[in-house]
């Protein structure tokens, strides 16, 4: 229904691809000029409208560097009730920065987690406040063109890939197919654990990569359940009832893995970086009672707990647990993938680089 619905938008999707073309096309004939920087700069991004895993991605990268260099992450903070420059720091909240945002503060406390909507204004902040950092990562920012990262990282889905994909309203496409010219890295994210090599070869085929960009393949991985509040960890969910809260672009790679494990599970679902309100708590409380069992549990996203955190007094003892998820490179290509990003840092002046 919803799909037969979206092709009445055709219209609408036409005028958008227009104005996207038309200010791709400033861009590309510098007539509006992109600002670049003598720093290592690395962009996750995508074509559609969320749901690809770029926070996942980014922690990996974080996971990948932190080690290595003194790393920064600048995003947008969408849906934060702040506008301007910021940089986390001890007592900052998910309405402050937003929730990926906070998700990278509360995991890595030792990087510098900034959010600004100007990018290009952001970046050199960074670098004044926190001298030290090495190497920025850029959540969400393959359309903003006004700064061209060195590395563009793009994620698209398994499942909705962007060659099968339409323009917004009518696909999920934010962005003109023929941008992907644009990515040195292209992942296809959420594919399925045993994705033979023949289809791989079949997908590049139909993505017809540039002879510069490189293809890699991921799964998702879901780890081991831990306590919103006192973060203990759940050894096994597999004998439980699941009531599922989850506020993200895509919930069906959750919906599969706890259908798949638990014994029964039901789901609230939010929309996307939904801002949870004592209403919501209500309803969650009643939908939780409702669960006919024992042996119960709620179970919910690392990016929707940082906003149910604000609820400790009426949540912390409720079996309220969270799962966290991560990118698992298929056919072993993980190295190769950390390769580049290796060697696309050390291609900068040794002045940016850990001895």
């Amino acid at each position: 229904m919803l799909k037969s619905f979206r092709y009445l938008l055709f219209p609408f999707a036409f005028l958008y691809r227009i104005i996207i073309w038309l200010r791709n096309k400033i861009f590309d004939k510098n007539i509006l000029r992109s600002a670049t920087f003598n720093f290592p700069l690395i962009c996750v991004g995508n074509l559609a409208v969320g749901g690809t895993g770029k926070t996942p991605m980014t922690e990996y990268l974080i996971y990948l560097l932190q080690n290595h260099f003194k790393v920064a992450t600048l995003s947008r903070g969408y849906k934060r009730r702040t506008k301007g420059f910021a940089i986390a720091g001890d007592h900052t909240t998910a309405i402050e920065i937003g929730d990926e945002p906070m998700q990278f503060h509360q995991k890595f406390p030792e990087i510098t987690v900034a959010v600004g909507e100007e990018r290009l204004v952001a970046i050199p902040q960074i670098l004044y406040q926190r001298p030290n950092t090495e190497v920025i990562v850029l959540d969400d920012a393959f359309q903003h063109r006004a700064v061209k990262a060195g590395l563009n990282i793009v994620l698209t889905e398994y499942n909705n890939l962007y060659t099968r994909d339409f323009i917004f309203p009518v696909g999920d496409l934010r962005d003109l197919r023929s941008s992907i010219k644009r990515a040195n890295i292209i992942v296809v994210t959420k594919c399925k654990p045993d994705l033979s090599v023949m289809e791989k070869q079949n997908l590049i085929s139909e993505m017809n990569p540039l002879p510069n960009q490189k293809v890699f393949f991921t799964s998702l991985q879901y780890g081991q359940t831990y306590h919103l509040f006192n973060k203990n960890l759940k050894n096994n969910i597999d004998d439980h009832h699941v009531l599922l809260l989850c506020g993200i672009a895509n919930p069906d790679p959750i919906k599969e893995y706890l259908n798949a494990k638990v014994k029964s599970y039901e789901m609230i679902k939010f929309k996307d970086h939904h801002i949870f309100n004592s209403t919501d708590l209500k309803e969650i409380k009643k939908q939780f009672d409702k669960l006919n069992n024992t042996n119960k549990i709620i179970v919910t996203t690392e990016k929707d707990a940082v906003r149910l955190e604000k609820f400790g007094n009426e949540l912390k003892e409720w079996p309220v647990y969270v799962l966290p998820v991560r990118h698992e490179f298929l056919f072993d290509e993980g190295k190769d993938f950390n390769h580049c990003i290796f060697d696309f840092i050390s291609n900068f002046s040794d002045s940016y680089i850990k001895s």
